[in-house]
Protein backbone atom coordinates (compact mmCIF):
# COMPACT_ATOMS: atom_id res chain seq x y z
CA UNK A 1 0.00 0.00 0.00
CA UNK A 2 1.24 3.48 -0.92
CA UNK A 3 1.58 5.15 2.49
CA UNK A 4 2.16 8.59 0.98
CA UNK A 5 -1.04 8.34 -1.06
CA UNK A 6 -2.95 7.10 2.00
CA UNK A 7 -1.77 10.00 4.16
CA UNK A 8 -2.60 12.51 1.42
CA UNK A 9 -6.09 11.06 1.01
CA UNK A 10 -6.78 11.08 4.77
CA UNK A 11 -5.56 14.67 5.16
CA UNK A 12 -7.68 15.95 2.26
CA UNK A 13 -10.70 14.04 3.55
CA UNK A 14 -10.37 15.48 7.06
CA UNK A 15 -9.81 18.99 5.72
CA UNK A 16 -12.93 18.63 3.57
CA UNK A 17 -15.08 17.57 6.52
CA UNK A 18 -13.74 20.41 8.68
CA UNK A 19 -14.14 23.06 5.97
CA UNK A 20 -17.72 22.14 5.04
CA UNK A 21 -18.65 21.90 8.71
CA UNK A 22 -17.25 25.34 9.43
CA UNK A 23 -18.98 26.90 6.40
CA UNK A 24 -22.33 25.53 7.56
CA UNK A 25 -22.30 25.70 11.35
CA UNK A 26 -20.51 29.03 11.87
CA UNK A 27 -23.04 31.07 9.83
CA UNK A 28 -25.88 29.09 11.41
CA UNK A 29 -24.55 30.01 14.85
CA UNK A 30 -25.50 26.58 16.19
CA UNK A 31 -24.82 22.87 15.88
CA UNK A 32 -28.57 22.32 16.07
CA UNK A 33 -28.88 22.19 12.30
CA UNK A 34 -29.95 18.65 11.44
CA UNK A 35 -29.97 19.27 7.69
CA UNK A 36 -26.27 20.15 7.83
CA UNK A 37 -25.51 16.95 9.75
CA UNK A 38 -27.53 15.02 7.17
CA UNK A 39 -25.50 16.52 4.32
CA UNK A 40 -22.21 15.82 6.06
CA UNK A 41 -23.25 12.20 6.53
CA UNK A 42 -24.44 11.48 2.99
CA UNK A 43 -21.50 13.41 1.50
CA UNK A 44 -18.55 12.12 3.46
CA UNK A 45 -19.49 8.56 4.51
CA UNK A 46 -19.83 7.36 0.87
CA UNK A 47 -16.72 9.39 -0.01
CA UNK A 48 -14.75 7.59 2.70
CA UNK A 49 -15.94 4.19 1.49
CA UNK A 50 -15.16 5.05 -2.14
CA UNK A 51 -11.68 6.19 -1.11
CA UNK A 52 -11.01 2.89 0.62
CA UNK A 53 -12.17 0.95 -2.43
CA UNK A 54 -9.97 2.99 -4.79
CA UNK A 55 -7.03 2.74 -2.39
CA UNK A 56 -7.16 -1.07 -2.43
CA UNK A 57 -8.30 -1.71 -6.02
CA UNK A 58 -7.19 1.25 -8.11
CA UNK A 59 -4.72 3.57 -6.36
CA UNK A 60 -3.86 5.25 -9.69
CA UNK A 61 -7.47 6.42 -10.01
CA UNK A 62 -7.43 7.72 -6.42
CA UNK A 63 -4.20 9.57 -7.11
CA UNK A 64 -5.69 11.23 -10.19
CA UNK A 65 -8.84 12.17 -8.26
CA UNK A 66 -6.74 13.84 -5.56
CA UNK A 67 -4.87 15.93 -8.10
CA UNK A 68 -6.75 19.22 -8.39
CA UNK A 69 -4.08 21.33 -10.11
CA UNK A 70 -5.41 22.43 -13.49
CA UNK A 71 -3.11 22.99 -16.46
CA UNK A 72 -5.62 24.68 -18.75
CA UNK A 73 -5.92 28.43 -18.13
CA UNK A 74 -9.69 28.46 -18.68
CA UNK A 75 -10.17 25.67 -16.15
CA UNK A 76 -8.38 27.63 -13.44
CA UNK A 77 -11.11 30.26 -13.75
CA UNK A 78 -13.77 27.53 -13.65
CA UNK A 79 -12.28 26.08 -10.45
CA UNK A 80 -12.18 29.54 -8.85
CA UNK A 81 -15.83 30.23 -9.76
CA UNK A 82 -16.86 26.83 -8.44
CA UNK A 83 -15.09 27.45 -5.14
CA UNK A 84 -16.78 30.81 -4.71
CA UNK A 85 -20.12 29.23 -5.58
CA UNK A 86 -19.76 26.58 -2.88
CA UNK A 87 -18.61 29.17 -0.36
CA UNK A 88 -21.67 31.34 -1.02
CA UNK A 89 -24.06 28.37 -1.11
CA UNK A 90 -22.94 26.87 2.22
CA UNK A 91 -22.65 30.19 4.05
CA UNK A 92 -26.03 31.23 2.63
CA UNK A 93 -27.62 28.01 3.88
CA UNK A 94 -26.19 28.58 7.35
CA UNK A 95 -27.48 32.15 7.46
CA UNK A 96 -30.92 30.99 6.32
CA UNK A 97 -30.94 28.54 9.23
CA UNK A 98 -29.87 31.28 11.66
CA UNK A 99 -32.55 33.77 10.60
CA UNK A 100 -35.28 31.34 9.49
CA UNK A 101 -35.26 32.83 6.00
CA UNK A 102 -36.60 31.04 2.87
CA UNK A 103 -36.42 27.54 4.32
CA UNK A 104 -37.85 24.46 2.64
CA UNK A 105 -40.05 22.03 4.60
CA UNK A 106 -38.40 18.92 6.07
CA UNK A 107 -39.67 16.56 3.35
CA UNK A 108 -37.66 18.51 0.76
CA UNK A 109 -34.48 17.76 2.71
CA UNK A 110 -35.23 14.04 2.79
CA UNK A 111 -36.17 14.03 -0.89
CA UNK A 112 -32.96 15.86 -1.72
CA UNK A 113 -31.00 13.24 0.24
CA UNK A 114 -32.54 10.46 -1.87
CA UNK A 115 -31.59 12.28 -5.09
CA UNK A 116 -28.09 12.94 -3.74
CA UNK A 117 -27.46 9.28 -2.87
CA UNK A 118 -28.84 8.11 -6.23
CA UNK A 119 -26.50 10.54 -8.00
CA UNK A 120 -23.62 9.29 -5.84
CA UNK A 121 -24.35 5.72 -6.96
CA UNK A 122 -24.32 6.83 -10.61
CA UNK A 123 -21.06 8.67 -9.98
CA UNK A 124 -19.50 5.47 -8.62
CA UNK A 125 -20.61 3.64 -11.77
CA UNK A 126 -18.95 6.31 -13.94
CA UNK A 127 -15.71 5.85 -11.98
CA UNK A 128 -15.95 2.11 -12.56
CA UNK A 129 -16.49 2.53 -16.30
CA UNK A 130 -13.72 5.08 -16.89
CA UNK A 131 -10.42 4.44 -15.10
CA UNK A 132 -8.87 7.53 -16.76
CA UNK A 133 -11.12 9.97 -14.94
CA UNK A 134 -9.19 12.87 -13.45
CA UNK A 135 -10.23 15.99 -11.58
CA UNK A 136 -8.20 18.04 -14.05
CA UNK A 137 -8.55 18.47 -17.81
CA UNK A 138 -5.85 16.28 -19.35
CA UNK A 139 -5.28 13.29 -21.62
CA UNK A 140 -3.29 10.58 -19.88
CA UNK A 141 -0.77 8.21 -21.42
CA UNK A 142 -2.51 5.26 -23.02
CA UNK A 143 -5.96 6.82 -22.56
CA UNK A 144 -8.71 5.54 -24.84
CA UNK A 145 -12.24 6.71 -25.62
CA UNK A 146 -14.84 5.07 -23.35
CA UNK A 147 -18.21 4.65 -25.06
CA UNK A 148 -19.94 1.98 -22.98
CA UNK A 149 -22.54 2.24 -20.23
CA UNK A 150 -23.45 5.82 -19.38
CA UNK A 151 -20.84 7.03 -21.88
CA UNK A 152 -23.08 5.63 -24.59
CA UNK A 153 -25.85 8.02 -23.49
CA UNK A 154 -23.99 11.29 -22.83
CA UNK A 155 -20.36 12.23 -23.39
CA UNK A 156 -19.80 13.58 -19.88
CA UNK A 157 -21.80 11.44 -17.43
CA UNK A 158 -19.55 12.46 -14.55
CA UNK A 159 -20.76 16.05 -14.93
CA UNK A 160 -24.35 14.85 -15.22
CA UNK A 161 -23.88 13.20 -11.83
CA UNK A 162 -22.23 16.26 -10.29
CA UNK A 163 -25.08 18.43 -11.59
CA UNK A 164 -27.54 16.23 -9.69
CA UNK A 165 -25.29 16.15 -6.63
CA UNK A 166 -24.74 19.89 -6.43
CA UNK A 167 -28.35 20.88 -7.09
CA UNK A 168 -29.59 18.40 -4.47
CA UNK A 169 -27.23 19.74 -1.77
CA UNK A 170 -29.22 22.95 -1.10
CA UNK A 171 -32.40 20.86 -1.01
CA UNK A 172 -30.83 18.72 1.72
CA UNK A 173 -29.82 21.90 3.56
CA UNK A 174 -33.37 23.22 3.20
CA UNK A 175 -32.30 26.56 1.76
CA UNK A 176 -33.86 28.31 -1.24
CA UNK A 177 -31.06 30.89 -1.21
CA UNK A 178 -28.46 28.14 -1.44
CA UNK A 179 -30.36 26.56 -4.34
CA UNK A 180 -30.38 29.89 -6.23
CA UNK A 181 -26.60 30.13 -5.78
CA UNK A 182 -26.02 26.53 -6.90
CA UNK A 183 -27.88 27.16 -10.15
CA UNK A 184 -24.74 29.03 -11.18
CA UNK A 185 -23.15 25.60 -11.58
CA UNK A 186 -25.01 25.19 -14.88
CA UNK A 187 -23.10 27.91 -16.81
CA UNK A 188 -19.90 26.95 -14.99
CA UNK A 189 -20.10 23.31 -16.06
CA UNK A 190 -21.09 24.26 -19.62
CA UNK A 191 -17.91 26.37 -19.87
CA UNK A 192 -15.82 23.52 -18.45
CA UNK A 193 -17.25 20.98 -20.87
CA UNK A 194 -16.69 23.21 -23.91
CA UNK A 195 -13.02 23.67 -23.00
CA UNK A 196 -12.58 20.00 -22.08
CA UNK A 197 -13.92 18.90 -25.45
CA UNK A 198 -11.44 21.17 -27.22
CA UNK A 199 -8.63 19.37 -25.38
CA UNK A 200 -10.08 15.91 -26.06
CA UNK A 201 -10.62 16.60 -29.77
CA UNK A 202 -7.03 17.81 -30.01
CA UNK A 203 -5.26 15.17 -27.94
CA UNK A 204 -7.41 12.02 -27.71
CA UNK A 205 -7.51 9.77 -30.76
CA UNK A 206 -11.03 8.73 -31.77
CA UNK A 207 -12.83 11.41 -29.78
CA UNK A 208 -14.16 13.20 -32.87
CA UNK A 209 -15.77 9.98 -34.07
CA UNK A 210 -17.21 9.41 -30.59
CA UNK A 211 -18.90 12.84 -30.63
CA UNK A 212 -20.66 11.88 -33.85
CA UNK A 213 -21.97 8.66 -32.31
CA UNK A 214 -22.98 10.17 -28.94
CA UNK A 215 -24.41 13.59 -29.71
CA UNK A 216 -25.42 14.85 -26.27
CA UNK A 217 -22.88 16.16 -23.78
CA UNK A 218 -24.65 16.47 -20.43
CA UNK A 219 -28.39 15.81 -20.52
CA UNK A 220 -29.92 13.22 -22.90
CA UNK A 221 -31.98 14.77 -25.72
CA UNK A 222 -31.28 18.30 -24.37
CA UNK A 223 -27.58 19.19 -24.68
Amino acid sequence: MDSKLLISAILKFCCGVLLVGLLLFLPAGTFDYWQAWLLLGILFVPMFIAGLVMMTRNPALLRSRLNAKEREKEQKAVVLCSGLMFLAAFVGAGLCRRFGFLLFPSWVSWGGAVVFLAAYALYAEVLRENTWLSRTIEVQEGQQVVDTGMYGVVRHPMYTCTLLLFLSMPLVLGSAVSLAVMLLYIPIIVKRIRNEEEVLRRDLAGYDDYTRRVRHRLIPFVW
